[in-house]
């Protein structure tokens, strides 16, 4: 008994508390922000087989805002536009270089671009040509960056591992300043947006430093430090904040409180190596503003988007190789990241594209910045009146119009010039009756028509002729066309002989005077018809020394011109003259 009673229980037990089955756990979806929307909105194109590390990346800033990839002793140019249609291959590359290219910088017109290399050397280059316009050679260790500033077409910066920064004349190949300070390597640099005087550099040392080239004693105006090596650092597009990057974090300064630290961010799991600024065009409410955020990429494969107005990361994107190198160009529409293994994830904004106008589709509530800069100018700001003709008038503006100009043909502008004979060879020889006989016509009112007959050679003169037999019989042109006729007949007469090309001409001319007379006669018959036969044939007997008001017709009054200017012109002498010529 002992032992059943042992057995109930677990008999029991065994049905009342069953095992239940393992759920799986589900997959955690976070809602897409329309911040990541559209970062996402980016089609991301690769560009491989660069052979070594991307260690500059910049965009030109002038349109269609080229962009420039830095990597082993080459520096190549890409096309944003061609990155829509999958073509990935460099429009042109220069590689007139003794070291590995350590940076790369355009001017701020577009037109050119300078490069620094590990041997020490700077070079400025011709961007359409490749042309090496400059070389300047005074840093006695190898060159880790090179600047053009943004307000200033005539200098340069360049600093490197002699921790000396030069500020170069550009024209005069000479150094202006050496800026001592840093006591390691100086690794990058960037210039304020608001003033060509001033610019921030970081190294090796820890510390970022900004520069005043008016300080007379050479020494820098204010100093932070970041507490790692310094890899990057930027002016923030207010000119009063920069950020650096270093370690694993990227901070924000505050230059104009004395170098206060704002916030840091510390999102990254290896070094960050490359930052830059990004805008974008958010709606918030229907009313449209500009936000920047910052670019952050690191040896960990990531790229993140720091939004400094609200102090966070608003996106994180992943790539399956350490990250050495990111720029955003200046019309939001493209973003390119260089790795370390070569490759260069380019990103193009998706979206039809306005060429003509510079407007780019509005997509997801993102527009580019050429509109927003638009909108958002004042009459107070000095670029208010600077605005372009595609500028819609807002409001208590008063419009000036002007007239558009009118295109002249060749043939008017000819005739603006006087050279009457050109114009009328060039307007016979677009073949247009309308244009020949204005132009005829506007001679006649000048009085040099009958100069220009006279002045024509024989490939001229049966340009004239090959239209004449064409339009002289027509009643809308007969009342010029038929008296220019027999002007051209008897002032070259002796050139017609003596040319075989003009005989046939003059051939094709009789037919159709033939053509002409047969139809006249035709429809004077049948007027004749109503009254009597043995009329009509003594009329047509005499037609040489017929009269004008003798023609009782219903034809219309040009018809009646051309028929009269036949008969008087071809009866009987004018046609024993025309046989005489074959």
């Amino acid at each position: 008994m002992a032992e059943i009673r042992a057995e109930e229980p677990a008999s029991t037990i065994s049905k009342t508390f069953l095992i239940k089955p393992k759920l799986k756990s589900k997959p955690r979806s976070l809602p897409q922000t329309p911040e990541s929307k559209y970062w996402s909105s980016f089609k991301s194109t690769k560009i491989p087989n660069l052979v070594s590390s991307i260690s500059s990346l910049s965009f030109s800033p002038s349109p269609p805002h080229l962009f420039a990839a830095a990597y082993s002793a080459s520096v190549s140019l890409f096309s944003p536009l061609s990155l829509s249609d999958g073509d990935v291959s460099p429009s042109s590359t220069i590689s007139s270089f003794s070291d590995v290219v350590s940076s790369i910088s355009f001017r701020n017109d577009g037109l050119l671009l300078a490069a620094s290399d590990l041997s020490g050397l700077v070079q400025v280059f011709d961007v359409k040509t490749r042309t090496p316009l400059r070389r300047l050679r005074s840093h006695t260790r190898p060159v880790r960056f090179v600047k053009y500033p943004v307000l200033d077409k005539l200098h340069l910066l360049s600093g490197g591992d002699d921790a000396v920064v030069k500020f170069w004349d550009v024209a005069g190949e000479s150094v202006v300043l050496d800026l001592m300070g840093h006591k390691d390597y100086v690794r990058c640099c960037d210039c304020s947006p608001v003033s060509p005087d001033l610019f921030v550099t970081g190294s090796y040392d820890h510390t970022v430093k900004v520069w005043d080239v008016r300080v007379e004693n050479s020494r820098s105006v204010l100093e932070v430090n970041h507490g790692k090596p310094v890899e990057d650092v930027i002016y923030l597009p207010s000119g009063g904040l920069i950020a650096t990057a270093g370690g694993n974090s990227v901070k924000i300064w505050d230059l104009i409180g004395g170098g206060r630290m704002v916030y840091s961010m510390e999102g990254h799991n290896k070094t960050v190596t490359s930052i830059c600024v990004g805008r974008v065009r958010k709606e918030n409410d229907g009313a449209e503003s500009m936000e920047d955020r910052i670019l952050s990429v690191g040896l960990d494969g990531y790229m993140k988007v720091f939004d400094f107005g609200n102090m966070k990361v608003t996106h994180s994107m992943r790539f399956p190789a350490p990250l050495m190198s990111v720029s955003f160009s200046p019309d939001c529409r493209t973003r390119v990241i260089g790795t370390s293994n070569g490759i260069i994830f380019a990103g193009r904004r998706k979206g039809k594209e306005n060429v003509e106008s510079g407007r780019v589709g509005n997509v997801l509530g993102f527009e580019s910045i050429s509109e927003s800069e638009r909108r958002v100018l004042k009459p107070t700001y000095f670029r208010y009146f600077h605005r372009g003709q595609s500028e819609k008038p807002t409001e208590g503006d008063y419009l000036v119009m002007r007239n558009k100009k009118i295109k002249l043909a060749e043939h008017d502008k000819l005739l603006k010039k006087f050279r009457h004979k050109d114009a009328l060879v060039s307007v016979l020889s677009r073949k247009n009756r309308e244009n020949v006989v204005a132009v005829m016509e506007e001679l006649v009112a000048r009085k040099k028509l009958l100069k220009c007959v006279s002045n024509l050679d024989s490939d001229e003169l049966g340009l004239l002729l090959t239209f004449l037999s064409k339009n002289a019989t027509m009643p809308r042109y007969s009342s010029l066309l038929m008296g220019l006729t027999k002007k051209v007949i008897e002032m070259r007469v002796e050139d017609i002989r003596n040319s075989d090309a003009l005989k046939g001409h003059i051939r094709n001319l009789k037919r159709s005077i033939e053509e002409e007379l047969r139809i006249q006669h035709s429809l004077q018959e049948i007027q004749a018809l109503g009254t009597s036969r043995a009329s009509s044939v003594n009329l047509f007997s005499g037609l040489g020394n017929l009269h004008l008001p003798s023609l009782q017709t219903s034809l219309t009054p040009a018809a009646l011109l051309t028929s009269a200017s036949l008969i008087l012109m071809f009866g009987n002498k004018s046609r024993m003259a025309f046989v005489n010529f074959f």
